[in-house]
């Protein structure tokens, strides 16, 4: 009984202060500016030097030619570390970060994102 002695100051003042958890599904949580979130690709940007295929760490994107001059993106969602190399490697501008964090899915398949 003397650990519950010691511990009711501290719960009494406990009661009396505002939480500091967020209710976060119903309230929506603002991002930094330069947050890395999500890839988009730009695909008429895109010149297929295929750059950020070679500097991805996790080897996350596959760019493949889809006709003359125009490419598309696969990104491997479940592969990406967010470190943002790729965005900063592309001299075209073809791949920014988004502020999209919410990608939790059930199936696995669904996060190789064609863009």
């Amino acid at each position: 009984m003397k650990f519950f002695g010691k511990m009711t100051p501290d719960l009494l003042t406990m009661l009396g202060k505002k939480t500091d958890t967020v209710l976060y599904p119903q309230v929506k949580l603002q991002v930094p500016d330069r947050f890395r979130g999500a890839l988009k690709f730009h695909r008429e940007r895109c010149v297929g030097c295929k750059l950020c295929m070679r500097v991805c760490p996790s080897q996350a994107i596959t760019i493949e030619k889809v006709a003359d001059k125009e490419y598309k993106a696969i990104v491997h969602m479940d592969k990406c570390i967010f470190c943002g190399q790729c965005v900063d490697s592309c001299n075209k501008d073809a791949l920014e970060n988004t502020n999209n964090f919410e990608l939790a899915c059930s199936d696995r398949a669904s996060l190789d994102w064609e863009i």
